[in-house]
């Protein structure tokens, strides 16, 4: 009897270990996801961002590590990333730190509507100063980058083009590069809302953020600053965005911007994005400052 209960011990400590460690291991893959509640005092709202950690981030407290900002389409929100693709499983093969801000409808853009619509100042200002005081990041531009969907693609591209300090990486997929020459018959029912985030037709803030003028008007020197460019776009997705998209990429040409744009099957969709963000991530890879390997 005593040599029965004897021989099964090991069995029951093996299934208590194999307990503990699934545990510890779902512990540790919950903990690569977290939510931030941060408080704008810019917009004067909690935007709240989700940030995809890489692995093994909690078990060495020296390691600093890029940043990848993610940002949304038009509609969407914070959450869409993590909700509507694998974003977190494709991140776990990179040692970059993902941050997923909520942009609402903003464009990303200082809008006409004054202190409450100030989105860019908001990410220049308030979010990238809180992801580095909260994360260990690597506080250049050359561990920083960012990259979008859509309206978040346009965000992202126009980030690259008006600031040459912050980041070392832009990236757009299926990017609205057209937004800022919109009209009422674009709009269509979004057209008041739109207004109220560019102004009318020919407004000061539509032309300071429309790509293609701040594309021409970049400087030699300019261009040697920015950061290294990728967009792409469905050869399915809406001939305005497709047009804007090539457009674009005949003006970096131009200019001798250094990027790469890729026409892909495939329409604006969440496929298309889930497909291509794995693209992003491995580009982003290559191009970020990466902590050293251990």
């Amino acid at each position: 009897m005593l040599q029965r209960k004897l021989l099964k011990l090991p069995a029951c400590l093996a299934l208590l270990l194999f307990v503990v460690f699934a545990t510890q291991a779902q512990t540790r893959s919950t903990q690569r996801v977290e939510t931030v509640k941060f408080e704008s005092k810019l917009i004067g709202k909690t935007l709240p961002y989700i940030v995809v950690l890489p692995v093994g981030y909690h078990s060495n407290a020296t390691t600093r590590y890029p940043v990848l900002y993610l940002l949304h389409g038009l509609t969407g929100h914070y959450t869409d990333w993590t909700t509507r693709t694998n974003i977190a499983d494709y991140a776990a093969a990179y040692r970059i730190i993902i941050v997923m801000p909520e942009g609402n409808n903003s464009w990303y853009i200082d809008g006409v509507m004054g202190a409450s619509d100030k989105y860019e100042s908001y990410i220049l200002n308030e979010l990238i100063p809180d992801v580095d005081g909260r994360y260990r990041t690597i506080q250049s531009k050359y561990g920083r980058g960012v990259a979008g969907l859509s309206m978040g693609g346009y965000g992202s591209i126009k980030f690259g083009l008006k600031t040459t300090n912050q980041f070392v990486f832009a990236a757009s997929m299926s990017g609205a590069f057209a937004a800022t020459r919109a009209t009422q018959q674009d709009r269509g029912d979004g057209w008041d809302e739109f207004v109220k985030t560019f102004g009318p037709v020919d407004s000061p803030t539509r032309k300071a953020n429309d790509l293609f003028e701040l594309t021409k008007a970049l400087t030699p020197a300019r261009v040697a600053a920015l950061p290294y460019f990728y967009f792409d776009c469905g050869t399915e997705d809406s001939a305005m965005n497709l047009n804007a998209n090539r457009e674009l990429a005949d003006l970096f040409i131009q200019k001798k911007i250094p990027h790469e744009f890729r026409e892909l099957p495939g329409n604006h969709s969440w496929g298309y994005w889930d497909l291509q963000i794995q693209e992003v991530l491995k580009i982003a890879a290559q191009k970020l400052r990466m902590p050293p390997e251990f």
